[in-house]
């Protein structure tokens, strides 16, 4: 059975999570504290990021971008209709480009920020980066999330899911990401009817519950976290 490395509110390692999940693929789950920078970690991993997949017991895959496109590549043909990463040039980019936009814009903008400062920071040292909340950093990323679920609401609104005619890795990544935020209780829903009636589409597949499962110990999750019907 894969193993993956991941923490359970990395976005990232959620994203490598739902991918799995929709691939029906099992996997080994070990949690790790990157911060720790444990040196049989970074061994695997240099950039001392989660996710990291193995196969095999030696195959080490590290990063979500290396992780999706490594299962596409693996993976994906079999799954006929319901690939993730579809087949024509011109569909394969727009997803990789809104996959690219949730993996590093939203996460630079939205989800790093609030998973660091509100999550993250309750668990590590002071000489590991922790300490009291950034309150200007969390006050920026929430003004922020407000622009991306009008974003995602502009493309709901002219497409049947994010990247084209059928949900893909772009899904995936974006709902990974909004999870966390919607965790914490800074997701604008009211922002935009087309991005959350998009969310709860996702948020009710069955790749999603093991996320849903998750908690932070001495935090319990927003109203809306677990509810399919918010």
């Amino acid at each position: 059975m894969p193993r993956l490395i991941h923490a359970p509110f990395c976005p990232h390692s959620r994203f490598i999570r739902l991918v799995m999940g929709e691939m029906g693929m099992e996997a080994d789950l070990a949690e790790e504290r990157a911060w720790e920078r444990r040196p049989e970690f970074l061994s695997l991993n240099p950039a001392g990021t989660t996710p990291i997949l193995i196969e095999e017991s030696t195959l080490v895959v590290p990063t979500a971008d290396v992780i999706s496109e490594y299962l596409d590549e693996t993976r994906g043909l079999a799954l006929g209709e319901r690939r993730l990463l579809p087949d024509p040039p011109a569909e394969r980019i727009e997803v990789r480009r809104l996959t690219n936009w949730f993996n590093h814009k939203f996460f630079d903008e939205v989800s790093g920020p609030l998973t660091l400062e509100k999550i993250n920071k309750r668990f590590m040292r002071n000489d590991e980066g922790g300490g009291p909340p950034d309150t200007v950093s969390i006050r920026a990323a929430r003004n922020n999330v407000r622009y991306h679920l009008q974003y995602i609401g502009w493309l709901t609104a002219r497409r049947n899911w994010l990247a084209g005619p059928n949900m893909s890795y772009a899904d995936l990544a974006a709902a990974a990401h909004l999870s966390c935020v919607d965790y914490l209780g800074d997701a604008a829903w009211d922002e935009s009817e087309g991005a959350r009636a998009w969310y709860a589409k996702m948020k009710s597949r069955p790749s999603f519950r093991p996320l849903l499962a998750d908690r932070v110990a001495g935090m319990a999750p927003s109203a809306t976290y677990d509810n399919l019907d918010f």
